[in-house]
Parts: C-alpha cells; sequence; structure tokens
C-alpha cells in the first residue's frame, strides 16, 4: 500500500459523533407547604333567620291573649269581691236548722247555698210541701212563701255569680299562661 493509501481515511471508519447531552438541571430545593391557617379566635355570628310574618302573628296573638287574660281575671276577681260585699251589707245569718254552716254570716257562696237550702226546707214546712204556684190565691201563707221563693232565687243567683266570677279569674290565668308560653314560642322562633 502506498503512502497515499495509508493516509487515506476514505476506507477507514470513523468513529460516530456522539450527541451532545444535555445537562440535568438542577434539583430545585422543595418548597414547603405553606401552613394552613389557625382559626379565630372570635367565633363568626351566625346569620339571624329573618323574621317571617308568622312569627309576628304569633308575637300579636300573644300579647293579646296575655291581654285579655289580665282583664278577665281582674273582671272576675272584682265580681267575686262585689257580690261578696253585697251579701255581707244584707247581714243575712244562715238558719240554725241548716245542714252546713249554722249560725254564720252568708257572705260566699257555700254559706249562700246553704241559707237557701234551709229558706226552702222552711217553706215547705209552712205550705205542707206544696209550691208557691199551687197554693190557692186567697191562701195566707201564699205570702211567705213568695217571699221564701224570691230569697232562695237571690241567694241562688249570688252562688251563680260566686261560680261565674271564678270562672272568669281562672280562664283569665289560663290566658296569662297561654298568651305567655305563645310569647316564649315567638321567642325561640326568632
Amino acid at each position: 500500500m502506498s503512502d497515499s493509501d495509508s493516509n487515506d481515511t476514505s476506507g477507514a471508519t470513523q468513529p460516530e459523533p456522539q450527541p451532545r447531552a444535555e445537562p440535568e438541571p438542577e434539583p430545585q430545593p422543595r418548597a414547603e407547604p405553606e401552613p394552613e391557617p389557625q382559626p379565630r379566635a372570635e367565633p363568626e355570628p351566625e346569620p339571624q333567620p329573618q323574621r317571617t310574618r308568622s312569627g309576628k302573628g304569633v308575637r300579636a296573638i300573644g300579647v293579646i291573649v296575655v291581654i285579655a287574660g289580665v282583664i278577665l281575671a281582674a273582671a272576675g276577681v272584682v265580681t267575686y269581691v262585689a257580690v261578696q260585699q253585697t251579701l255581707s251589707d244584707e247581714h243575712i245569718t244562715v238558719a240554725d236548722d241548716a245542714d252546713y254552716f249554722a249560725g254564720q254570716d252568708v257572705t260566699g257562696p257555700f254559706t249562700a247555698y246553704a241559707q237557701a237550702s234551709a229558706i226552702e226546707k222552711h217553706a215547705e214546712g209552712i205550705a205542707d210541701g206544696q209550691t208557691y204556684a199551687e197554693l190557692p190565691r186567697d191562701d195566707p201563707r201564699r205570702p211567705a212563701v213568695m217571699d221564701a221563693s224570691f230569697l232562695r232565687a237571690s241567694l241562688y243567683t249570688s252562688v251563680v255569680a260566686f261560680g261565674l266570677a271564678a270562672m272568669a279569674a281562672g280562664l283569665g290565668v289560663v290566658f296569662v299562661l297561654v298568651g305567655w308560653a305563645l310569647l316564649r314560642i315567638n321567642r325561640n322562633l326568632a
């Protein structure tokens, strides 16, 4: 081979050029996760619900019922005292032969009832068991039996008045309690 052949590199294989490697990126320092926000010391106030129209209605009814209860209770007490005072002013005493409360002053419903029962017994004794309507018109006992009938009716009327006054006062107290309960319910709904 000649010199020219030895320098000829055309037949010789040359190593292929290696692709140039890119430098690896340097590792970035890891970012620390941000701390979670701490809860506030003061809790946020809860939103207040809107007061509904029915809530205002419950309050209005509660106030009306309380006022009605106070009026009923006051009227009942005043009526009871007025009837009691009127009976006391008459200075009526329960008859000695009455079944109950004999000799006591008529000042309340029980003594009034006892005196009415005693008068009824006396009137039956005077008229031999007949009523005012059963006696003949010219009977001399008729005026006494008539007076007994009127007195009994008046005493029974006072017993009824005492009962109604006590019922009104009791209902007044119940109304006040119901109205108060409605107002409490309304406050809890608001």
